[in-house]
C-alpha cells in the first residue's frame, strides 16, 4: 500500500511539473505519524528554504502556531490542511505540497492583481487571421504612424522551439523598425529556452545574472551556485544564428508572467534597447528541489535565489520602465492599453 501511494504522488509531481526547473531530492523513508511529517516539513524549510530572511519570515512562529493543531492520530486530509497553511506563509508560488487528492499552492503573485490582458481582445480586434503561427510564435508586422513594428508572442517557456523556427520569425522581422514581444500570461517553463531566445538579441557575452544556493542551516548560509552569461547564438557546428540587435524592443508584462520568464525578462533588462511596459512579473526567482515526507507525501520549495548583476533580488519581479493597466471599459471596447503604448514608443 505504501508503495502503491507513493508511485501515486510521484506521478503527480511528474505530471504537475514537468514543465518546470527544478531539482528532486526524494530518499526512502520509513512511514511516520502527522507530527513527524510536521516536524520533517518544519526543520527542511528552516534549513533550506532560500528566502526567509529575505520575506522577514520567522518560521520558528509559524511552527509554534500551528504545533497546537497537529497530533497523530488525525486524519489526512487535516493534516494535509494545516502544513498547507503552513506553506502558504513563505508566499511562494514555487512552493507546493504534493498528496493523492491535493496540490497545495500560493498564486497570489497574480490572483492579487489586474490581469492585463484578454486573448479575446487581442485576437479579434489587432491579429486578426492576418498573422503566422512558427511554433509556439505567433508573430505578425503591424504599420502604426508609418512604422513597421514586429510582434512576437510567446505564451510559455514549456514550449521548445527549433532555430528554424526562430530563424524564420526573425527573418519577417529584419526591416522592421522595432519589435514587440508579448510575454503576458507566460508561467515559465523551461530553463533552456531562456537562453535561446535571449541570445538572439545581444551583440556579445553578458553577465545577466547570479544564482546562489542555500548551504546551511543559518539564514545567511548562500554559496554562489552560477553566473548566467548570455551570449551571441550559434549552431551546433559553432557557426553564427541570426539575430535582432540594435532596434528598439519592447516587452509586454503582467503579473502572470512567472519563473523561467521572469528570469527572461530580467536578463533582458540589462540590454539598453529593451523596454518592459505593462506590470510588474510576478516573480519566481528560486529553483525549487522537491523533498518527501515520511508519509510518502512530496513536496517542494525554492533553495535557490537569483539576482541581476547589480544585485537586486528579482524573487518579487521586475518592474516595468512603463508602468500602465488595461483600463475595464476601454478593454470592453476592444482595446489593449498595454499593447497601444508599446505601438506609441516607436
Amino acid at each position: 500500500m505504501k508503495e502503491v501511494l507513493r508511485i501515486i504522488v510521484l506521478t503527480a509531481l511528474t505530471s504537475f511539473f514537468s514543465t518546470s526547473c527544478e531539482k528532486v531530492v526524494i530518499k526512502p523513508d520509513p512511514e511516520g505519524t502527522p507530527t513527524r511529517c510536521f516536524e520533517s516539513l518544519y526543520k527542511r524549510v528552516k534549513e533550506r528554504y532560500a528566502f526567509l530572511k529575505y520575506k522577514n519570515i520567522n518560521w520558528d512562529s509559524v511552527r509554534d502556531a500551528l504545533a497546537p493543531k497537529v497530533y497523530d492520530d488525525m486524519s489526512d486530509d487535516s493534516l494535509f490542511k494545516v502544513l498547507d497553511e503552513m506553506l502558504y506563509n513563505l508566499r511562494d508560488g514555487h512552493v507546493n505540497l504534493i498528496s493523492p487528492f491535493n496540490i497545495s499552492r500560493n498564486w497570489q503573485w497574480y490572483l492579487g492583481y489586474p490581469q492585463n490582458f484578454n486573448s479575446t481582445v487581442l485576437e479579434r480586434n489587432y491579429l486578426g487571421n492576418d498573422y503566422h503561427i512558427t511554433g509556439p510564435f505567433i508573430n505578425k508586422i503591424f504599420v502604426r504612424n508609418n512604422k513597421k513594428i514586429g510582434y512576437m508572442r510567446y505564451s510559455s517557456f514549456s514550449s521548445d522551439f527549433s532555430d528554424y523556427q526562430l530563424n524564420y520569425v526573425i527573418t519577417r522581422f529584419q526591416n522592421t523598425d522595432g519589435l514587440i514581444i508579448d510575454l503576458r500570461n507566460n508561467g515559465g517553463g523551461r530553463v533552456n529556452n531562456i537562453y535561446k531566445l535571449i541570445n538572439r538579441f545581444v551583440t556579445e557575452k553578458t553577465l545577466i545574472g547570479r544564482e546562489y544556493e542555500k548551504s546551511g542551516p543559518g539564514l545567511n548560509d548562500f554559496k554562489l551556485s552560477i553566473e548566467q552569461y548570455a551570449e551571441p547564438a550559434k549552431d551546433e557546428k559553432g557557426n553564427p544564428l541570426l539575430q535582432y540587435l540594435y532596434k528598439p524592443i519592447v516587452l509586454l508584462t503582467n503579473r502572470s508572467c512567472y519563473s523561467a520568464c521572469n528570469s527572461f525578462v530580467a536578463g533582458m533588462s540589462i540590454l539598453n534597447n529593451v523596454t518592459i511596459v505593462g506590470d510588474q512579473t510576478g516573480g519566481g526567482g528560486g529553483l525549487p528541489t522537491s523533498y518527501q515526507l515520511p508519509n510518502g507525501w512530496v513536496y517542494r520549495i525554492s533553495t535557490t535565489y537569483s539576482e541581476l548583476p547589480d544585485g537586486f533580488n528579482i524573487e518579487h519581479g521586475i518592474p516595468a520602465d512603463i508602468h500602465i493597466n488595461m483600463d475595464p471599459l476601454r478593454e470592453a471596447a476592444g482595446i489593449d492599453d498595454i499593447l497601444e503604448k508599446a505601438f506609441e514608443l516607436f
